[in-house]
């Protein structure tokens, strides 16, 4: 598919660089606009549907987190382009898909389109056809601890589970119970029945997913018409439930 793309580099050589390597190496690229500030990206931001922005994190007049928190409803990917590696953390917490370091690899280079490409393929299926898990769930049962015993649960009534501090809260088809173990507990204990971790607060029964609405990570509807949000840094491995 082809990324509509733009570049914000404050450095006119990298700038240059990047377009260059970019026509040689990635073909699925469409450059549709360059800028070399804060302003003028947003600008191209708020006037283009975009798949895609490489973006410089040191720029004049702030940086590439203070674009992003001006952008509201972000549905593009973003790969990070620095000469200082001491960013890093800072960008995937910012929910880069990539983090290139200048001089820039031209495999490194590859490998991010490649990954941006996967997610954007993935999230274009989800959206445009009937959800669909990669391969059939075994129904099982899981036992969720109680006071005064425990409960046996089967895990296709399962909807979702939801942190509340060191408990959980379970949301079945039936209703909602409350168990005395960590959202991690859960996460550990449905993994092999088809539940995703989609949010630090959430794990969710795949098969429960009626649609997928495109966002900086998007958000799930449940056959419940629930809807919850998925965390950028969670949405590629959702992603990849599906077919």
């Amino acid at each position: 598919m082809k990324l509509k793309t733009i570049l914000v580099e404050d450095e006119t050589r990298s700038r240059e660089i990047l377009r260059n390597y970019i026509a040689k190496y990635c073909p699925n690229i469409e450059l549709v606009g360059e800028a070399s500030g804060i302003e003028e990206g947003l600008n191209l931001i708020k006037n283009n549907e975009l798949d895609l922005v490489f973006l410089d994190v040191e720029m004049p007049y702030g940086n590439a987190f203070d674009l992003l928190d001006k952008v509201e409803n972000r549905t593009f990917e973003t790969i990070f382009v620095t000469a200082y590696d001491h960013y890093a953390v800072e960008a995937l917490n910012n929910q880069a898909s990539y983090y290139l370091l200048k001089p820039i690899s031209i495999d490194d280079l590859i490998t991010a389109v490649d990954v941006v490409t996967d997610i954007k393929e993935k999230e274009t299926a989800l959206v445009e056809t009937v959800l669909s898990p990669k391969s059939e769930i075994v129904s099982g049962k899981i036992t969720v601890p109680q006071q005064d015993g425990f409960e046996v649960l089967k895990t296709s009534e399962i909807l979702f589970c939801k942190a509340d501090d060191n408990y959980t809260e379970i949301h079945m088809k039936s209703g909602k119970i409350l168990a005395s173990k960590t959202l991690k507990y859960f996460e550990e204990a449905l993994q092999e029945f088809g539940f995703s971790r989609i949010h630090k607060s959430y794990v969710v029964n795949v098969n429960s997913i009626v649609k997928y609405k495109k966002g900086k990570g998007g958000s799930v509807v449940l056959e419940n018409d629930k809807e919850l949000q998925v965390a950028p840094s969670r949405k590629a491995a959702l992603l990849n439930y599906f077919k």
